[in-house]
């Protein structure tokens, strides 16, 4: 299983919150962690939203 990098998703994005500086647009979520890692945590399989940036 490949590792996704949601730094290279057209969805992820950094907040101004200092507690979860991490975002996902598509699912609209904020975290301290990457948002495919509490993707594949919370429904046990990859994050199926990501679209690599052009």
């Amino acid at each position: 299983m490949n590792k996704i990098n949601c730094n290279k998703c057209i969805y992820y994005y950094i907040t101004w919150d200092k507690i979860n500086p991490k975002g996902c647009k598509f699912f609209k979520f904020k975290s301290k962690q990457m948002p495919s890692i509490i993707v594949l945590k919370s429904s046990g399989n990859p994050c199926k939203a990501f679209i690599e940036k052009k």
